[in-house]
This record gives structure tokens, C-alpha cells and sequence, in this order.
């Protein structure tokens, strides 16, 4: 995988905590476990741009699933327990555990979260930002 490019540019100023995160995503690897998709909601005139991430977690009950977000990322974690009772004939459905992580840009909000028929469901929001226009003064020193 090629690097992504690099911002060090006169012209972008105050980028350094992009180009750390780019660097980060594109060093994290992951086994490809939980499947999941990424899909945009409809706007609406109410509504703010949304997105829905769901992951297949067949197996995982709500207790067993954390959503939570840390410094900019949304991280989704799975753990099951063995069933330490229970006596397989034949075991194709391993109790694992999983960790993803979704960095997130500034002012992107989490909705909520839902978990139904095996499929976890996360909402996020982009407000739109206000556009904001400032005068600097030019001070004139002789």
C-alpha cells in the first residue's frame, strides 16, 4: 500500500494532527472480523448528514458489546466468554473477541446505537458548520 501523500505544504498550516491520523489508520490492520457497512442516511431538512456503521456480531449480546468513543475515534469492542458448561460434539462457532476503531473527524457526533437480529447499528452526525467570517485588524506601527 502506497503511503499516502505528504502535508507539508507552506500552505496548509496546523495540519499535523491529519497527517497523525492517516499515518495511524494506514498502520492499523485488522483480520477483516466483524464484517460491517458504512452507509449514508438520507438528508432531510430537519436532519443533519448521517451515517450508519452496522457490523454483523451474530452471537454477541448487548452486554457483551461496548460502544464507546475515545480522542476522535469511534471504538467498537466484542467479547464473549467460553461457556465453560457446555460439552461440544463440534465446535464452528468460536467465542472470539474483536476490536474496531473508526476515526472520526471534528464535530461528528454519535447518535446512538441498536442492536438487532445479530446486526449493531451506529448513527453518527456532521452538523453543518457554521461559516464564520472574521475581520483582522491591521495594526500600522512606523
Amino acid at each position: 500500500m502506497s503511503r499516502a501523500p505528504s502535508l507539508h505544504s507552506p500552505f496548509l498550516l496546523g495540519f499535523d494532527d491529519i497527517e497523525r491520523a492517516l499515518d495511524r489508520v494506514t498502520r492499523a490492520t485488522s483480520d477483516g472480523y466483524p464484517p460491517y457497512n458504512i452507509e449514508r442516511l438520507p438528508r432531510s431538512e430537519a436532519d443533519p448528514e448521517r451515517l450508519r456503521i452496522t457490523l454483523a456480531v451474530a452471537g454477541f449480546t448487548r452486554e457483551e458489546l461496548d460502544v464507546s468513543v475515545e480522542e476522535n475515534q469511534l471504538v467498537i469492542r466484542g467479547r464473549q466468554q467460553d461457556d465453560k458448561d457446555r460439552q461440544y460434539l463440534h465446535r464452528g462457532i468460536a467465542a472470539r473477541q474483536f476490536q474496531r476503531a473508526f476515526l472520526l473527524a471534528d464535530g461528528m457526533q454519535v447518535l446512538g446505537a441498536d442492536l438487532k437480529n445479530g446486526l449493531l447499528s451506529v448513527d453518527l452526525a456532521r452538523p453543518e458548520p457554521e461559516r464564520v467570517i472574521r475581520k483582522i485588524n491591521i495594526l500600522a506601527r512606523d
